[in-house]
């Protein structure tokens, strides 16, 4: 059966989890069968029946476009280039597309019209959920959730990565529930592991011999960096802070974050800005060293920084809400801080002094109890172990393929 992926991201290109997630299902999947990944870049890989192409659109086609407008028509030109090229890869015509993130979709939409084959969605976020996404996209974001909406309610399966996910779905879209399945997101646990490199602590500013308290994660809302630094003051003063933070929503968000991290640094030592993505073998010797992990989000379908982090062997401190509260075990593998969001747009904590000081009471807990922290980081590698293998992830979306392909006329 051969299969095609579309999505934004694909290594070398990657800058969330979505990126992460096609990444590891499309070289497992192809374990299976012939997989073709088109993606939002210039690239080409053949590696056995794993084939990715890209496509870069010409930055010049939009020079008059207004810029928050930029992001979305390139998305809808991408999806017509895959399409338009056809949908018959190295090993024969495609027999389902499965789409990931919202730029993808209307690859999906043109070729379940034109080519009468299965189309699959994976939601790794819901537009709806994400109306900061105004700030950035203006009525771009009014494109952005009129295609997701589209495609959802036409796809013929929708995977949800976590089950609040699927409870999302089916509140805010009209899809038939049998239509929605969960299936997680996964870890190499082979890539993943403890791995001791103290040097590269000491590259990145980081003292080796003291503890800190780690965030990796994009200048974004929903990530909820603001007030894990507003939470800083209250932590114990032999921490150390490092925040690991890249590809800001704005460069206003950006100046303001910055602000924020030079007023801690002027107040205390052991504040540690790391303003881009860094290598992925740096980030899980971040994650090996770290303390603690905290994932402070307001809006997190799955978060898959999280099981990156437990797979090191680290407890994480997190926010209780989306598919966080299925991956972190409270009192198990870490502890999990209620932000009592607000029930309108944009969900923001309703008392935000009361989230980030329960973050940072759960934070000095553990920065306090290493033999809580050696228990619960254990305890994390284990469940992840247990539960998260990508080989089974693939087994289970090739599955859902094979049932989709009687439907096809």
């Amino acid at each position: 059966m051969r299969v095609l992926l579309t999505t934004n991201e694909y290594p070398p290109y990657v800058y969330g989890g979505a990126g992460v997630h096609v990444e590891y299902l499309s070289r497992e999947l192809a374990k299976l069968t012939p997989v073709e990944v088109r993606s939002f870049h210039d690239q080409t890989l053949d590696e056995g029946q794993l084939h990715v192409r890209g496509i870069k659109m010409d930055a010049t086609h939009f020079a008059g476009c207004p810029q928050p407008f930029v992001s979305p028509l390139k998305a809808l030109s991408t999806c017509l280039a895959f399409v338009g090229q056809g949908i018959v890869d190295l090993e024969g015509s495609a027999e389902v597309i499965h789409c990931h993130t919202w730029y993808a979709h209307f690859s999906g939409i043109l070729a379940k019209i034109l080519y009468n084959i299965p189309l699959v969605i994976t939601v790794h976020s819901l537009e709806p959920l994400r109306p900061w996404k105004r700030e950035q996209l203006g009525h771009g974001y009014d494109l952005s959730c009129w295609i997701e909406k589209s495609a959802l309610e036409m796809a013929d399966a929708i995977i949800a990565v976590s089950r609040s996910t699927r409870d999302d779905v089916l509140r805010l879209f009209d899809v038939d529930p049998t239509r929605v399945v969960v299936i997680p997101n996964g870890i190499d646990i082979d890539e993943y592991k403890p791995t001791h490199a103290p040097e590269t602590l000491v590259e990145l500013g980081i003292d080796p011999d003291r503890p800190y308290v780690l965030f990796v994660g994009r200048m974004t809302r929903q990530k909820g960096l603001y007030y894990l630094l507003q939470a800083v003051p209250h932590f114990d003063r032999k921490l150390q802070v490092v925040f690991c933070a890249g590809d800001a929503d704005t460069l206003a968000m950006q100046r303001e974050l910055e602000e924020m991290v030079q007023e801690l640094q002027r107040q205390r030592d052991g504040i540690v800005w790391i303003p881009k993505m860094v290598s992925r073998q740096t980030t899980i010797t971040l994650y090996s060293h770290a303390t603690i992990f905290c994932c402070p989000s307001i809006y997190e379908p799955f978060g898959i920084i999280n099981l990156e982090a437990m797979a090191c062997g680290t407890p994480v401190v997190g926010s209780a809400v989306g598919g966080i509260t299925e991956v972190v075990v409270h009192g198990e593998t870490g502890f999990l801080v209620d932000p009592h969001l607000s029930a309108e747009p944009p969900h923001d904590p309703i008392a935000p002094a009361k989230f980030e000081r329960g973050l940072a009471d759960a934070i000095n807990r553990l920065a306090n109890d290493s033999d809580l922290c050696q228990r619960m980081g254990q305890a994390g590698r284990e469940r992840v172990e247990r539960y998260y293998s990508w080989r089974s992830i693939a087994q289970q979306t090739f599955d859902l393929y094979k049932r989709l392909r009687p439907q096809r006329n």
